[in-house]
């Protein structure tokens, strides 16, 4: 009887990014390797790094031994769901959000001019006050 694959989105992959819960993506597997990340040799931040991608190139790079490779099995839960898209939908943004945006850009161009102005003026006044006691 053949096994049956749990298949992960990469949405769902990249949800469990934290030490207490850690997956990667490697050649289209999904490994929970939250058990492994005090053994890595490399550090626990370098597989944290690589989650919420895929991995592959990373892994690569990174010159893993034959033996590193077949410890791996050992952590893979399911394989990447490819029917699934990759990237999100992006929301599009209506132009009165834009507007309220560039609305509260200009709001903090108003506010934060006055500072460099105000040091400006305030050292022209003493530079001033000390010429004129010379």
């Amino acid at each position: 009887m053949p096994t049956l694959t749990k298949l992960y989105s990469m949405e769902e992959a990249s949800q469990h990014n934290t030490k207490d819960d850690c997956w990667v993506v490697i050649d289209g597997k999904v490994y929970d390797v939250t058990s492994y990340l005090d053994d890595h040799p490399g550090g626990d931040d370098v597989v944290l790094a690589a989650t919420g991608k895929d991995a592959t190139d990373e892994f690569e790079d990174a010159g893993h031994s034959k033996s590193a490779k077949e410890l791996m099995q050992n952590f893979c839960i399911g394989e990447l769901d490819t029917s699934a898209p990759v990237i999100p939908e992006l929301e599009i943004s209506s132009k009165k959000e834009t507007d309220n945006y560039s609305g509260n850009l200009m709001e903090l161009i108003k506010q934060y001019w006055a500072v460099p102005v105000a040091i400006a003026g305030i050292s022209a006044v003493v530079g001033l006050l000390f010429l004129r006691k010379k």
